[in-house]
């Protein structure tokens, strides 16, 4: 099969070009260049801006386009409408922030958030959601039937720009006295990027199209056992100190970003209770989280060690933190 990829070069693209070159694809990447320019040497290479560079594209056909970078349905629009007669399959690259995060239990049938203004092509946190689920629109509009939408749920594992899990393995594999929020028994939902990756490429295989929320794994896992995995896969000294959200809202320490995998008061439940039934019938599986974190701290251990961390507590304000809790 003859795939173009959007993107290819982080994170998720980056896993898709690795699992299609392994299954033996042919693999065209349009992106424009910015980023590990020297991957996948074996490749061909479009350069070019997606919004308004497209004409590198012209005149060529693919059997299938996965397109793992786009944010503004105008741009989208753009890209699907280009290649509606030079594609049979598109998968778009969603995010389950298309759902409200206060709805619990979301499915591929629940309303998506929107945004007064459609136009609005700034991505900030509050349009991130809405904007997403318009791209949906966008390119189910350029191709009928032929679209694959991927609302995928917090990808974790290793190349993750974000930290936003990342932080959990490295922190608890240094060991010491680590400050864990809320409840060890709270849900959480993650996918190792090369878990969806994979299916992502066999869903293309099979020509698959429509709406599929695309998180992990396929049983109940906690904050707790994320952190345990972290433990013996790192084996690590840490020692857990299960923090109230009460006292953490108090020390202004704050979700989400500053603490992974958290936030204050339950607002995480509603993003970590997507029901996944539709995907787990079209074959998505999931590696052990043992695996997703030992690979992860491997993964951290070739980046450089002092570089700015993009999410997590701090040490000192950790340090500081327990030092109050166990003075109080």
């Amino acid at each position: 099969m003859k795939i173009l990829m959007i993107g290819g070069t982080v994170f998720l693209g980056r896993h898709v070009v690795e699992s299609a070159l392994a299954r033996g694809h042919e693999v065209t990447m349009f992106n424009r260049g910015q980023h590990n320019p020297e991957l996948f040497p074996e490749v061909e290479k479009l350069r070019g801006n997606r919004d308004g560079g497209l004409d590198v594209l012209k005149g060529r056909r693919w059997d299938a386009v996965i397109d793992t970078c786009g944010y503004v349905p105008r741009v989208v629009s753009a890209s699907a409408q280009l290649l509606a007669d030079a594609c049979e399959h598109y998968t778009f690259i969603s995010s389950g922030s298309v759902y409200d995060g206060d709805v619990m239990n979301p499915t591929e049938e629940t309303p998506v958030v929107t945004i007064p203004d459609a136009n609005v092509e700034q991505v900030t946190g509050e349009t991130y959601g809405a904007l997403k689920a318009l791209c949906e629109q966008a390119a189910e509009a350029a191709m009928p039937g032929r679209v694959l939408n991927v609302r995928s749920g917090l990808i974790v594992g290793p190349h993750d720009p974000t930290d936003r899990f990342t932080y959990w393995p490295v922190r608890v594999a240094r060991g010491g006295e680590v400050l864990a929020p809320g409840r060890p028994d709270a849900k959480v939902q993650v996918i190792d990027g090369r878990d969806l990756a994979d299916w992502i490429v066999r869903m293309a295989e099979a020509r698959k199209a429509g709406i599929y929320n695309t998180t992990g794994p396929d049983y109940r896992l906690t904050l707790g056992e994320v952190l345990d995995a972290a433990k013996t896969a790192s084996q690590s000294d840490a020692k857990f100190t299960w923090l109230p959200d009460e006292f953490l809202v108090e020390k202004q320490v704050g979700g989400w970003m500053e603490m992974p995998l958290w936030v204050p008061g339950g607002g995480a439940d509603g993003l970590f209770s997507m029901v996944i039934d539709k995907a787990l019938a079209d074959g998505l599986t999931f590696r052990p989280i043992f695996e997703t974190v030992r690979d992860t701290i491997a993964w951290d251990q070739t980046r450089p060690q002092d570089r700015e961390w993009r999410a997590g507590l701090k040490a000192a304000k950790e340090a500081e933190i327990l030092a109050a809790w166990h003075a109080r």
